[in-house]
């Protein structure tokens, strides 16, 4: 019998913590997709600024190429590539 008691508290820890988990594991999924909108978001901006002149400051398409690089890790999706090919093509200015 105590054998018993002792699995269904085992059992209950284990199901907490894997509750506990998927939690964290949510969390994270909401974290990553709002910092992709974000990132997407800055880009954009970046791109209609600019896009009339198709001239860009040289920090600004550093800022442009690491938000790019880090959305894709992140798997964000191909929308922002034509975006990401236009911005490199400009001239760069200092």
């Amino acid at each position: 019998m105590e054998e018993i008691v002792e699995i269904i508290k085992n059992v209950t820890v284990i199901g907490g913590s894997i509750a506990a988990l998927i939690t964290l594991i949510s969390v994270a999924v909401t974290l990553i997709n709002g910092l992709k909108c974000l990132m997407r978001s800055q880009m954009l901006h970046t791109y209609y600024r600019h896009k009339d002149t198709k001239q860009i400051r040289q920090y600004e398409m550093q800022n442009f190429l690491a938000l790019y690089e880090a959305y894709k890790a992140m798997k964000g999706n191909s929308f922002i590539d034509e975006i990401h090919e236009d911005v490199t093509s400009w001239e760069i200015i200092t």
